[in-house]
C-alpha cells in the first residue's frame, strides 16, 4: 500500500495518490491530470477510481479531465448530482482498492453531499481518514457554501457538528488524518500549517472537537467571525457540478505567443484584461497603462479569484519568462479559462516598440513618516480586517478597507485626493494600486516594505491586540 500528498502550497490544498497492489485511486485531483496518469503508468498500476470529497468551491477539480483519460470512476457522496456520469456513492459503501478498502462515511455540513473516506488496510485495520472539508487540522469546514440550497449556514452548521460526533468522533485515536486544505485556505477560519495528523490529537485540540460542547455553542464557534467566501467559490462549485472546458485546450490557447502589436489590438479592440504577474518591484517601475497587478510569487489564484469577478474574462499575460505555462495553469485552477496569450518579450519588447508605459510612486517608511508628522496625508490601509484590528497607524486620515472589497469601496475614496497605500508588506498595496490606477485614481504612492516597515519608524500605532481574541 502506498499514499502520497501532492500537496499544493498556493492553493493549500491536498490531493492524494493512493495504490495497492497495481490499482490506484486518487482523491480530489487538481486540474492539471497528467501528473497522475504519469505516477500510475511509472508503477505499472492503473487507476481505478477518483473520489470527491465534494464539490470544492476554492479550485476545479481534474476529475472530469481524469476520468475521460483512464476510464476510472468518479465517486461523490451521496446526494450528488453531477451533468457527467459518476458514481453516487451510499453512506458506508465500500470499495475494494487492491488489497485495501475505502469506505465511503457521509459527512454532510461543510456542504450537502461532503463525504470522508476512511481506509481500510490489507489486515482489516482502519488505518487512515480523507477528511476532506469536514475536518482539518484545528479547524473544520464552513457550512456555508452548499450549491443552491434552501438550508441556512446554521443549518448546516448543526449537520457538521451531528457529522464530526457520529461519523469522526467514534473512530479511534491512532487514525491518521489526511485533510484537503491547510493554513491559508478559505476553507475554514484557523487552519494548520501542518497537512497530516492523527485523529487523537485533534480530539485533544480542536476546539470543534470539544466532547463536553453542546450543538448550540459548536454553531455560535464554527460561525463567529467567519468573513463572507471570496465571490469566485460559488462559481467554482458549479463547474465541478456541471464539467469544464479541457485542461490541454486551455492551456493551448494561453500559451500562446503574442507580438506587442497583436497584444495591444486585443487589449483594446477585443476587452481583453491586461494581467501581470511580475513582481511588485518590476510593476511598480515599469507597467502597461490599465494593466492590472498579481503577482504570481504570492497568493495568485486565490486573490484572482477574489478580484476578477468574471470568470469568463479574457485575460492577457506578462509574466516572467518561463512562467507562462505556470500562470496560465494557475489559473486554470480556479476556472479562468479564457486566457487568450502572453506578451512575447515581455515589458522589453513593449518598451521597444515605443509604447505608452506607466509607472506607481514608491516611497520609502522612513520617508513616508517624515511626510505625515509634517503634513495632513491621506493613508489607505488595505490589509484584511484583522490585521488592521490588531494594529494599525494611527491618525484621522488613515482610511482602510481589505483588499477583498475593493470593488465595492470605490466610492470611499476621492479621485482628488492622493493616497499612501499599504498593506503587510508590499504586494498587496501593489495589487491596490494597480485596480485603483486603472479605474482613473492616478494620485497614489505605495508605502515601501508595508506596515512592517512603518512599525520600524517612530509613527504611533495602535496596541496589538492578538487577531484570535478579537
Amino acid at each position: 500500500m502506498k499514499i502520497e500528498q501532492i500537496y499544493t502550497g498556493c492553493l493549500a490544498q491536498g490531493a492524494y495518490y493512493i495504490e495497492s497492489n497495481g490499482e490506484v485511486a486518487i482523491i480530489d485531483p487538481l486540474r492539471e491530470t497528467q501528473q497522475y496518469v504519469d505516477k500510475a503508468e511509472a508503477e505499472n498500476a492503473k487507476i481505478k477510481y477518483i473520489f470527491e470529497t465534494h464539490f470544492h468551491a476554492d479550485f476545479v477539480s481534474g476529475h472530469v479531465d481524469l476520468a475521460k483519460k483512464t476510464g476510472a470512476t468518479i465517486v461523490f457522496g451521496p446526494g450528488a448530482e453531477t451533468d457527467y456520469n459518476i458514481h453516487t456513492a451510499k453512506d458506508n459503501e465500500e470499495f475494494k482498492l487492491g488489497n485495501i478498502t475505502i469506505k465511503v462515511l457521509h459527512t454532510p455540513g461543510h456542504t450537502l453531499e461532503s463525504s470522508c473516506f476512511l481506509l481500510i488496510d490489507e489486515n482489516g485495520k482502519n488505518h487512515a481518514l480523507f477528511s476532506g472539508d469536514t475536518l482539518f487540522l484545528g479547524d473544520v469546514g464552513r457550512p456555508d457554501l452548499a450549491i443552491k440550497s434552501d438550508l441556512t449556514k446554521e443549518d448546516l452548521a448543526g449537520m457538521l457538528f451531528d457529522s464530526l460526533r457520529n461519523k469522526i468522533m467514534t473512530l479511534s485515536d491512532d487514525i491518521i488524518v489526511y485533510p484537503a486544505h491547510g493554513a491559508g485556505s478559505a476553507c475554514g477560519k484557523n487552519l494548520s500549517k501542518e497537512t497530516v495528523g492523527v485523529l487523537g490529537e485533534q480530539k485533544k485540540t480542536n476546539y470543534a472537537l470539544r466532547a463536553d460542547m453542546t450543538k448550540a455553542e459548536f454553531i455560535k464557534e464554527v460561525l463567529d467571525g467567519m468573513a463572507p467566501p471570496p465571490q469566485y467559490f460559488a462559481k467554482n462549485a458549479l463547474m465541478n457540478k456541471l464539467g469544464y472546458d479541457k485542461f490541454e485546450d486551455v492551456l493551448k490557447q494561453g500559451n500562446t505567443a503574442l507580438s506587442p502589436e497583436t497584444f495591444e489590438h486585443l487589449a483594446n479592440e477585443e476587452g481583453a484584461l491586461v494581467l501581470d504577474v511580475r513582481t511588485e518591484k518590476d510593476f511598480v517601475k515599469a507597467h502597461i497603462p490599465n494593466s492590472i497587478f498579481i503577482g504570481i510569487h504570492g497568493g495568485f489564484a486565490p486573490w484572482v479569484g477574489a478580484l476578477i469577478t468574471d470568470l469568463k474574462q479574457p485575460i492577457l499575460l506578462i509574466t516572467p519568462k518561463g512562467k507562462e505555462q505556470e500562470t496560465v495553469t494557475r489559473l486554470s485552477r480556479v476556472g479562468y479559462d479564457n486566457t487568450l496569450g502572453y506578451l512575447e518579450g515581455g515589458m522589453e519588447a513593449w518598451k521597444n516598440t515605443g509604447k505608452d508605459i506607466e509607472s506607481i510612486e514608491t516611497i520609502s517608511a522612513e520617508e513616508f513618516s517624515k511626510q505625515f508628522k509634517k503634513e495632513p496625508i491621506q493613508v489607505l490601509d488595505v490589509r484584511k480586517d484583522g490585521e488592521y484590528q490588531s494594529e494599525h497607524l494611527e491618525g484621522e486620515n488613515v482610511k482602510h478597507f481589505a483588499l477583498d472589497y475593493i470593488n465595492n469601496n470605490m466610492n470611499a475614496i476621492d479621485k482628488n485626493k492622493t493616497y499612501f497605500l499599504h498593506c503587510a508588506g508590499g504586494y498587496r498595496s501593489v495589487i491596490a494600486a494597480s485596480i485603483l490606477k486603472a479605474r482613473g485614481f492616478d494620485n497614489l504612492v505605495d508605502i515601501s516594505g508595508g506596515f512592517a516597515a512603518i512599525k520600524n519608524t517612530d509613527l504611533t500605532t495602535t496596541d496589538f491586540v492578538c487577531p484570535s481574541t478579537l
